[in-house]
């Protein structure tokens, strides 16, 4: 595993360079990297109890560094799945402090909230609604009408998960609807990040399992879509991170204060991160958007993939034989690959995917959420044929057009419900992009 660490921190320093601190005792960084930024910042972070130490060295660096707090204290960050009403509430933070610098602490919610908050408080005075910076590149296209720009941001990551401190992208959630959508523009990307991965060792169980998953379903989504331009990075990341987390995440379950899985457990997600810059996700971040009153993001990613996995096997038979080995090594894939093909290559992968699951408690169909019902599936079809959410879609290895979806992603569901692979119904090979 120690050449997986390595190739993983070479990775991500020439993915990020200079701007990212990542690795442990880190916080102290915050300061300088700051100062860089701006002499005044408003800091925004939750006041859980986990997170206080982290709060009080970021705030210690920062004045160390000669950057003012503005309001003298942290403002409350977002609940989970960043509910619309929490940017608002940012929104207002920013437009009162006016910083020359934002700082957030937290994990995706928090970090994706902060984000979006602060396009609303820089682009709100032409257009106050979110949902005008929804999908692809919007952001970026007000900016040029107005001439503006947004405040930097640096982002404080303490959760081994979505990889928001790295990333393009804000997923925000209409809690009325249950519905999240997102943001996807280069101009939100954090202009410096830190993570400290040993503060990841007081996260509570179930937050570490849904993180590994939400980072594993960037690699594997990433990964199955891809074309031949990126197939070989992606190679390499996938390969260092699945290394990475299929071995340390239940290790960090079991005794959370081991520093060593939770590093490898940090730069397996912090890879994803790298993946979904590199490429996008696709059907299992898609329906995970319409669970969000039911299931975690990543649990929810996570129930997915193995059922998305069957659907696309015809398309990715290279990406399958390079995934299932990893399994394979990592104990979860017991039978040979070396004479499977198509479905029958998807489904063994999809078994090893489920056995990692099982083997961290997580569950591995949508009837074992409580709250589902068919409900969701309905919501789900809906959202897919929403062109907000068109890039998913389009991301996909078999890339569906709305009028698919009733045909091919309906029966996907309810595979995902009973567990039942033999209801996924697939396309053939020459459909898709990936091989």
């Amino acid at each position: 595993m120690n050449d997986a660490k390595e190739q993983a921190v070479q990775l991500l320093k020439g993915f990020k360079g200079e701007n990212y601190a990542f690795g442990t005792d880190v916080l102290n960084e915050v300061g300088r990297l700051a100062r860089q930024l701006g002499r005044s910042a408003l800091v925004v972070a939750n006041s859980s109890g986990w997170l206080q130490q982290a709060r009080q060295e970021v705030c210690a660096s920062l004045e160390k560094a000669g950057v003012s707090i503005a309001f003298g204290a942290s403002m409350v960050g977002a609940r989970p799945n960043s509910p619309r009403e929490d940017v608002y509430r940012i929104e207002s933070y920013i437009l009162h402090a006016k910083p020359e610098c934002i700082v957030v602490i937290g994990g995706g919610s928090s970090i994706d909230a902060t984000k979006a908050s602060n396009v609303l408080a820089c682009l709100g005075g032409q257009d106050p609604n979110l949902d005008s910076y929804m999908g692809v590149g919007k952001v970026t296209e007000a900016l040029a009408k107005t001439g503006g720009r947004l405040i930097p941001l640096l982002a404080v990551q303490t959760a081994s998960a979505s990889g928001a401190h790295l990333t393009k992208y804000s997923n925000i959630t209409d809690m009325a609807t249950g519905q999240k959508k997102l943001i996807i523009d280069e101009t939100v990307i954090p202009a410096r990040a830190v993570f400290d991965y040993g503060l990841t060792r007081s996260a509570p169980a179930e937050l570490t399992v849904d993180g590994a998953l939400d980072g594993m379903s960037h690699c594997l989504e990433v990964f199955y879509g891809i074309g031949p331009k990126n197939f070989d990075l992606l190679q390499q990341i996938v390969s260092a991170a699945l290394t990475l987390l299929l071995r340390s995440t239940p290790v960090a379950v079991k005794t959370p204060d081991n520093l060593d899985a939770r590093v490898a457990l940090g730069l397996a997600t912090d890879l994803g991160g790298y993946a979904i810059m590199v490429g996008g996700t696709s059907g299992g971040h898609l329906t995970s958007f319409s669970l969000v009153d039911v299931a975690a993001h990543g649990r929810a990613c996570g129930i997915m993939n193995p059922y998305y996995t069957v659907f696309f096997a015809p398309a990715i038979p290279k990406q399958l034989r390079i995934v299932g080995d990893l399994f394979k090594q990592a104990g979860f894939i017991r039978g040979g690959l070396d004479r499977l093909t198509g479905r029958d290559l998807g489904m063994a992968v999809a078994e090893g995917m489920i056995a990692f699951q099982k083997s961290l408690g997580a569950p591995t169909t949508l009837a074992e959420l409580p709250g589902f019902s068919n409900a969701h599936i309905a919501r789900a079809l809906s959202a897919a044929k929403d062109p907000q959410l068109a890039s998913k879609l389009q991301n996909m290895p078999i890339p569906l057009a709305g009028g698919m979806i009733d045909d091919y992603m309906a029966p996907i569901l309810q595979a995902a419900k009973t567990g039942r692979f033999e209801l996924i119904k697939n396309m053939p090979a020459s459909a898709g992009k990936g091989d």
